[in-house]
């Protein structure tokens, strides 16, 4: 027997069938969830508090929010942030203004567009009771450092208070030297040496090299300029929900703001990284105005601005780490940032 095939007319769905005639309505389209724009950033180091509002702008929604997935990269010992975006593995990079103005120098293509934090938390760590009350009392003291600073920020301090580069020793990212005798300086993290010092029993004394007028601009985010041009909208987005994330991360519950899921993110990633550890860093950067201090109080969170971009090439080109004659202003553009976002 012939199988009736059951076609519904316009006069089925309009109901006109017999009452005992089936009805067969087509379901409505399935909702697409919107698109959303990829982009990539990578960090200068493992997962810490220090990046803290970058994870916040994930776990919070905040960037889904913006139409944007980002492939958040964790950098590390191994990973050099400049290099993968100069060789257009990522959208944008974490760096620092020195960076940037290198850019400028080596006639690369790539610029600073915003930074977070408006002092660099390089310290130097020094014994309790030996002397470490300001930057000239390093005069004749063995300070360990690592190889970047030699060319950065030593040459500075050593113009500035009269140092000699027969002091430095290298610094190898232990502790030990440091606590076999108390009269060495060190370099540190203002959150991460002095936590392991104190966990040690050694409560440090800390000198924060932003105090000694090197106003590097830190966790900075860097991009290519073609880049810049070609995706403005999603780098504009990128930034905006970025500020957010690290508006609300310093807040945290506090100021009613859930920060827990950032914090698992950042252990997921770096599992050395402690409840402990985390809540240290991020009360340093509260106390010390990492973030909310200088032009953001006013400007919001990641401001910059031309005055301080000329001031800090003024100071590092009149101990001769950068040429007097760098045309500076290409190092950045200041078009994504000073919105008022997050300001204190």
């Amino acid at each position: 027997m012939a199988v009736r095939r059951f076609v519904a007319s316009r006069r089925a769905a309009l109901g006109l069938l017999g009452a005992g005639a089936p009805l067969l309505l087509e379901a409505p389209p399935r909702a697409q969830a919107p698109r959303l724009d990829r982009v990539s950033f990578v960090t200068n180091w493992r997962a810490q508090a220090e990046h803290g509002g970058f994870y916040q702008a994930q776990a919070a929604g905040l960037y889904r929010r913006a139409g944007l997935e980002v492939d958040l990269r964790s950098g590390g010992p191994q990973v050099n942030p400049a290099q993968l975006l100069l060789g257009g593995r990522v959208d944008m990079s974490m760096g620092n203004g020195v960076t940037a103005l290198n850019f400028v120098q080596q006639n690369l293509p790539f610029l600073c567009i915003g930074a977070l934090f408006q002092k660099d938390m390089v310290v130097l760590i020094g014994h309790p009771g030996t002397g470490l009350t300001g930057f000239e009392a390093l005069r004749g003291r063995t300070v360990l450092i690592s190889a970047e600073p030699r060319a950065t920020w030593w040459p500075f301090l050593r113009g500035k208070y009269g140092l000699r580069d027969e002091q430095v020793r290298p610094y190898t990212f232990s502790l030990q030297p440091f606590l076999a005798d108390r009269m060495l300086v060190q370099q540190g993290y203002l959150g991460s040496e002095p936590f392991s010092l104190r966990a040690a029993g050694v409560e440090p004394d800390t000198l924060l090299l932003h105090d000694a007028g090197f106003e590097n601009y830190g966790t900075t985010i860097n991009i290519g300029a073609r880049t810049l041009e070609q995706r403005r909208d999603v780098v504009q987005r990128f930034v905006d929900a970025t500020v957010e994330g690290w508006d609300q991360y310093l807040k945290g519950p506090a100021g009613n703001f859930d920060t827990a899921a950032a914090n698992a993110l950042i252990r997921a990633q770096n599992p050395e990284m402690g409840d402990d550890l985390i809540a240290f860093g991020t009360r340093m950067m509260n106390e010390a105005g990492i973030v909310r201090s200088g032009d953001a109080a006013t400007l919001g969170i990641g401001a910059m601005t031309e005055e301080r971009w000329r001031r800090f090439h003024a100071a590092v080109a009149a101990v001769g780490v950068l040429p007097r004659d760098l045309d500076w202003r290409r190092a950045f553009d200041l078009s994504l940032v000073n919105k008022g976002i997050g300001k204190a």
